[in-house]
């Protein structure tokens, strides 16, 4: 804490438990300054950050009065300095960090500095959890060969990370097959009320954190304000910088009723995610309110909190309560911190009861939960929310459109007939379906004789942290499975089922209600305790089911409890993807087809052939409530996380390497220093207009980080495989580019490389390509970013709206300048995305308001002028740009600077945020 800065006399003490801690009081602000209940809690939060952090430099008086005279109705204009109280990693987004840090420290020394002034001066924890793959399913073994895989496979980066924990202090690694961490940060590592010694003092706060994963706000739900941002601007945290943001605008949810029988609080959000997709969140808070907090648990909370990110929230925040208070004690929290919660919060006015007064907001959105119906979101985005009973409709759609050149001459009326059919009973009456859809490969092998066919459910996976950290869903999908078993049901074999909880408290209380050997009876055995199907670690298809999906063309689905269905990433034959609760999956699996309405049709049959319906083993609330109340103990969580870094004997046997700098191996091809910092000079060059660009490509709407950031597997004969292939890598052995993320050779190869990215600058072809102009040569983009690297051609990408939208993955920015890339022009960016690319030192662009690409006829063909950057930035400034066809004609046309603070001025002018930290400590 600095001791400079009480201007409003807000210094104050809490005595507890015979132990006095320090904070900054509202209450006494509120004397001050005025009632300040009218503001949102989370914005009260950021209020105490900034009474805490107030130094005159960062952090002005005018930066607390401009955020408690807050106008919820004005567009966000004011920059305020947010401090988070500590920084939350995931191992694809940790390694880099880890190398970044370890890059850092060499270029202090070659600047002539102490290495070890790099170090997070904010505590860091990371939970290593995306490693495991599915490439075991259905089998005892399962879990205990997964994780033996992974281990193999991460052998080296694991000794990477356990330097890492010895090099650096306030760093703390939570080792594999421990948790998703998202849950294990719900279960254990949130404090809710932080407390810090500083000099003599405790100092008490609210907990806050930022987290190099998008979905760090599940957070939110135990009242946490916390989001995701890129592992760039984290690192920046740990370093003692602070978020440079705008006071935003927060939209309030009213919630009234509650959620009836037959729905699940997945339901809830996935309706959440489209009524704010619709209404526009992006670079919002999200506050939820009203009476019908008190009937959602704790666990649905955090499950609504989770996917702020789908539907474009910074946040998805609850006020702390009594359910919060509760779920503390009853998930092994000390009484000591349980009773500081409780104390530290009502005293500062920010504990929510019946009778708090509604706060002000800027928008207010009501939803009757009571309204809620059983729901799946896909297939290609979690937005795109589908009630359970047009499910048939829509992924018939989507094959329509799939097969739209195959369909070309057919009867359009019939093939309309056939997409409107509502169950099995009207798709009886029509004669013959359009041939497309009705093509299907038989399949033989291991006594197993079957046809698959479009619409086959091939992968049904319950992953993810939004849904496997709520008992409620977890135990319906247990008794469900339960209740088809008893009736004779199985899952169809062509589908690959999987349980990846977010802990090993959940299979703690599944084995304790009996429940286990019901989800193994349907092939859902535990295969790893992390994120694994929802982040494209679904591993390998059986060989005869992806023979046969090749062999058809087919369009098959998976079905997931996650919160991501993007294209290519679940699996890269899969394309078409459901979100759903647990029950659902497990349903899917029974029925093995989302060709299927699960409200009329029979899920299957019994043994004396009589239809089972959905409804006939769906488990009642009241039977689940039942079934948590004997299962789920606060024991649990306590013998759980009693040792939560140690470790397992796989974990404990990884050499443990020593030093203050990282011994670098030329050989290795999971770990090189990255080059980011490699001719960093003390001062930073002046910055220049982009002459003579060349588009990288052109894109559409809604693109990804999953279509950007390498992920998934890596193929043999792509860039990645091939320098792999160079380096001696065998194809088994590749790996996955998210384990390969410390590696910045095989990234920016795979950059831009998603199966499913459509780049318009090459019409008709899926995939990382691109024409090299002018001679318009078609190639990887890989290649072409390095050939117009070698004629000192500078690169721009042109895109649509939502671009960077999904996961915040660093490298979606990191391998973009390493293509070559000055700037992206897009009609609109996702928040965390563009962030990264300001700290990465590249210039976001938007078109004007009703323009795009298409509008002004850019074809990619152009050479781009982007003129007045040399003269210097400012936030949301215009600058124009001029695209150059290749018969002469110029289009001249302006665009908005998506640099919004005067701090992200400075990342970009001293080329990203690191190179601007690194030459802050020099100075110092």
């Amino acid at each position: 804490m600095r001791k400079k800065g009480n201007s409003f006399g807000t210094r104050s003490s809490l005595k507890l438990g015979g132990k006095s801690y320090r904070y900054h009081s509202l209450p006494k602000l509120e004397a001050a300054v005025g009632k300040l209940a009218r503001l949102p809690v989370s914005l009260r939060v950021l209020l105490e950050n900034l009474l805490r952090n107030e130094d005159g430099l960062l952090v002005k008086k005018q930066d607390v009065e401009a955020l408690v005279n807050w106008d919820p109705k004005a567009k966000p204009s004011k920059e305020i300095a947010f401090m988070p109280a500590r920084v939350l990693l995931q191992d694809f987004t940790g390694v880099p960090a880890v190398c970044d840090l370890a890059a850092m420290r060499d270029a202090v020394a070659r600047l002539g500095g102490d290495p070890k002034r790099i170090n997070p001066l904010q505590p860091v924890d990371l939970v290593i959890d995306h490693s495991v793959q599915v490439d075991t399913f259905g089998t005892e073994s399962a879990f205990a060969e997964n994780a033996r895989m992974e281990f193999e496979r991460n052998r080296e980066r694991y000794m990477f990370l356990r330097w890492g924990q010895s090099a650096f202090s306030n760093f703390r690694v939570v080792p594999p097959d421990t948790g998703i961490v998202h849950q294990v940060n719900l279960e254990y590592l949130a404090q809710v009320a932080f407390s810090r010694k500083v000099g003599r003092a405790t100092w008490v706060y609210p907990d806050t954190l930022v987290g190099t994963d998008s979905h760090t706000t599940m957070i939110n739900g135990l009242g946490v304000v916390g989001w995701g941002v890129g592992g760039i601007e984290a690192e920046a945290v740990m370093l003692g910088r602070p978020i440079s943001m705008l006071i935003p605008e927060v939209v309030g949810v009213r919630l009234v009723g509650k959620i009836p029988p037959g729905a699940t609080a997945t339901d809830v959000v996935l309706t959440v995610t489209q009524m704010l997709r619709k209404l526009g969140v992006v670079d919002k808070f999200v506050e939820y309110f009203g009476e019908g907090l008190a009937s959602l648990s704790l666990a649905d909370r955090a499950t609504l909190a989770n996917m702020s990110p789908e539907y474009g929230a910074t946040i998805g925040f609850f006020p702390v309560d009594a359910q919060t208070i509760e779920y503390l004690r009853f998930s092994g929290r000390s009484e000591k911190q349980v009773r500081l919660v409780e104390a530290y919060f009502k005293e500062q006015g920010l504990f929510h009861t019946a009778e708090t007064p509604e706060p002000e907001y800027s928008t207010v959105m009501t939803l009757d939960l009571s309204t809620v119906r059983p729901t799946m979101a896909g297939p290609r985005r979690p937005h795109d929310r589908v009630e359970l009973p047009e499910v048939k409709k829509s992924f018939r759609k989507a094959l329509v459109s799939a097969c739209e050149a195959q369909l070309k001459d057919a009867d359009q009326q019939a093939v309309n007939d056939w997409v409107e059919s509502v169950d099995a009973a009207s798709d009886a009456q029509i004669a013959t379906p359009p041939a497309p859809a009705a093509t299907s490969v038989p399949v033989k092998g291991n006594h197993l004789n079957y046809e698959l066919a479009h619409g086959a459910v091939v992968i049904a996976a319950i992953t993810s942290c939004t849904n496997t950290s709520n008992p409620a869903v977890l135990i319906g999908a247990g008794l469900l499975a339960k209740a088809a078993v008893k009736r004779g049901l199985a899952a169809k074999p062509w589908v690959k089922t999987s349980l990846a909880p977010g802990s090993k408290v959940v299979t703690d209380y599944l084995e304790a209600a009996g429940l286990m050997p019901y989800f193994e009876a349907l092939g859902f055995h535990l295969v790893g305790y992390g994120c694994t199907t929802c982040i494209g670690n679904s591993g390998p298809l059986p060989h005869a089911v992806s023979k046969a999906i090749t062999e058809g063309n087919l369009l098959v689905a998976g079905v997931l409890s996650g919160n991501r269905n993007f294209e290519g990433r679940v699996h890269a034959q899969v394309r078409a993807n459901y979100l759903a609760s647990p029950p659902l999956v497990v349903a899917y699996a029974l029925a093995g087809t989302v060709d299927i309405n699960l409200d009329h049709d029979p899920i299957g049959h019994d043994r004396a052939g009589r239809p089972v319906y959905l409804r006939d083993i769906w488990p009642a609330p009241e039977e689940i409530q039942a079934v948590i109340g004997s299962s789920l103990k606060s024991a649990q969580f306590k013998s759980r996380y009693a040792d939560a870094f140690a470790g397992d004997d796989n974990w404990k046997a990884i050499p443990q390497l020593t030093g203050e700098r990282y011994a670098w191996d030329p050989a290795s091809t999971y770990i090189k220093e990255p080059p980011f910092f490699a001719d960093l000079t003390l001062e930073p060059p002046a910055l220049s207009d982009i002459r003579g660009g060349r588009s990288l490509a052109v894109l559409g709407d809604s693109v990804t980080t999953d279509h950007i950031s390498p992920a998934g597997s890596i193929k043999v004969d792509s860039p990645a495989g091939k320098y792999l292939i160079g380096n001696n890598v065998e194809p088994p052995d590749f790996n996955q580019y998210g384990a390969r993320r410390g590696n910045h050779e095989v990234m920016m190869r795979g950059t831009f490389a998603n199966i499913r990215l459509r780049n318009k600058m090459v019409q008709g072809v899926e995939g990382g390509v691109t024409r090299h102009l002018p001679e318009s040569t078609q190639m990887p983009i890989y290649d072409a970013a390095m050939k117009y690297q070698e004629e000192g051609v500078p690169l721009v990408i042109a895109a649509g709206r939502e671009y960077g939208s999904g996961s915040s993955r660093d490298w979606a920015a990191k391998g973009t300048r390493l293509l070559g890339v000055r700037a992206v022009i897009a009609q609109s960016f996702e928040r965390i995305h563009r962030s990264n690319l300001i700290g990465m030192g590249l210039l976001p662009l938007q078109f004007m308001e009703g323009e795009s690409a298409e509008s002004l006829g850019l074809t990619g063909e152009e050479t781009f002028d982007i003129e007045g950057i040399a003269a210097g930035i400012t936030p949301g400034q215009k600058l124009d740009v001029v695209a150059t066809s290749p018969d002469g004609t110029q289009k001249r046309f302006a665009t908005i600077v998506r640099i919004n603070t005067p701090d992200e001025v400075e990342y970009y002018r001293h080329g990203g945020i690191l190179n601007y930290v690194i030459r802050q400590l020099m100075k110092k």
